[in-house]
C-alpha cells in the first residue's frame, strides 16, 4: 500500500503479467479495465467521473466523500472501479480512470505515465500524511520494552514463530499489492524472520486485535492513517532511519519507509475537460483524522459509503464548501 514506492520482489516477478491481468480485473458493478463507461446522457455538465478505489478502507473513505459530493452537489455520475494500485494507473492511458485519490509515492509510475507518456498529471496533496512500518500490539512493548528497537528483534524471533514461518519469526504482511520492501529489509538487516502474507487489511486488523486480547505475539506490517489506532495504540518498531536515497535500489534496502505526503493523480484528459469534478478533486483536502472518522463509519459501524459520506459532510459543511469554491 500506502510510498516512494519500491516494488516488492513479488511484484517485480508479477510485473510481466500486470497488463494481461488488467483486462480481466472486474470492478464495481461489473466495470473493468478494458470496458470503459460511456458518458451519461443526463445533460449534466459534470458527466461521468471514473474513480479508482484501492483495497484499503482509508482510500474507500476518500472515494466515498468525493463521490457523494460530486453526485449530490455537482450532478455527476460517479463510477467506482476496484483496482489494485499498479493496474489502476494503466487506466490513465486507456481513458478508463479519471482520478486516483490517494497515491503512495509510486515515483516509477509517475515517470511512466506523467513524464514519459504524458497521460496523467498531479492534482495536489490530499492533506493526509502516510506512515508505513512494522508494528506490535501495546502489551508486547509493555512486557518487552527493548522490542521497539529493531536490533533486538532476533532476540525475540522465537516468540513470533508460526506454522507458516518455517522455524523463523513471522513478519505478517497485508495485501500483496501494497507497497512493501519487507523481504529486502529482513534479508539486509540479517533478521531471523520470514515474511508471510495475510492477504488483506481486514486480516491484519483481526490479527492485531487477537494479539492484544489473547496476549499473542505478533509482528506485522501496518500503516497510518488507520482508524484502528483510535481503538488500539499499536507501537511502531524503530527501524534504521530513512535517509533520502536509501531505498533507491530495492534489493539493497536496509532503512525504514519514508514519510508520505499522499497526493492525487488524474488523467490529463480529465484535467483538461473543464469538468467541475476535476476542480473538486483538485481542491479535495482533509486530515488523517477526517479520513479515519469516515473509514471507521464504513469498516466498524457498517454504514454504506454513501451514508458514511453523508454523515461526515453534514458535520463538515464549511470544509466541503471550500472544495466547491463557495
Amino acid at each position: 500500500m500506502r510510498r516512494q514506492p519500491v516494488v516488492t520482489n513479488k511484484l517485480l516477478r508479477s510485473a510481466g503479467v500486470l497488463t494481461a491481468l488488467a483486462l480481466a480485473l472486474t470492478a464495481c458493478g461489473g466495470a473493468k479495465v478494458g470496458d470503459a463507461e460511456k458518458p451519461a446522457a443526463s445533460g449534466k455538465a459534470c458527466g461521468t467521473v471514473n474513480l479508482t478505489v484501492s483495497p484499503w478502507v482509508g482510500y474507500e473513505a476518500n472515494a466515498a466523500v468525493v463521490a457523494y459530493v460530486a453526485t449530490k452537489e455537482l450532478g455527476c455520475k460517479v463510477v467506482k472501479k476496484n483496482l489494485k494500485e499498479e493496474i489502476a494507473w494503466q487506466g490513465f492511458s486507456t481513458g478508463e480512470v479519471d482520478a486516483n485519490l490517494e497515491n503512495w509515492g509510486h515515483e516509477d509510475l509517475k515517470k511512466k505515465y506523467i513524464t514519459d507518456q504524458k497521460v496523467a498529471v498531479e492534482a495536489g496533496s490530499t492533506g493526509v500524511k502516510g506512515v508505513i512500518g512494522w508494528y506490535v500490539a501495546p502489551w508486547m512493548v509493555a512486557k518487552y520494552p527493548d522490542l521497539k528497537d529493531w536490533r533486538n528483534l532476533n532476540k525475540y524471533a522465537s516468540l513470533f514463530k508460526t506454522s507458516e514461518s518455517g522455524g523463523k519469526g513471522q513478519l505478517l504482511d497485508g495485501d500483496p499489492s501494497y507497497v512493501t520492501y519487507d523481504e529486502a529489509l529482513v534479508k539486509n538487516l540479517k533478521l531471523d524472520y520470514k515474511v508471510v502474507q495475510s492477504g488483506s487489511e481486514t486480516s491484519l486488523i483481526q490479527a492485531f486485535r487477537q494479539s492484544e486480547a489473547q496476549k499473542k505475539p505478533l509482528l506485522a506490517y501496518f500503516y497510518e492513517p488507520q482508524w484502528l489506532f483510535d481503538e488500539l495504540k499499536l507501537v511502531k518498531i524503530d527501524l534504521p532511519p530513512y535517509k533520502a536515497g536509501c531505498d533507491a535500489v530495492p534489493e539493497k534496502i536496509a532503512c525504514d519507509y519514508p514519510p508520505y505526503d499522499l497526493d492525487k493523480i488524474v488523467s490529463k484528459k480529465f484535467a483538461d475537460s473543464g469538468s467541475p469534478a476535476y476542480e473538486l478533486v483538485k481542491n479535495f483536502n482533509w486530515t488523517n483524522a477526517d479520513q479515519n472518522v469516515v473509514a471507521k463509519y464504513i469498516a466498524e459501524d457498517k454504514l454504506t459509503p454513501d451514508a458514511a459520506a453523508e454523515k461526515w459532510v453534514k458535520d463538515n459543511r464549511a470544509k466541503v464548501d471550500g472544495w466547491l469554491g463557495k
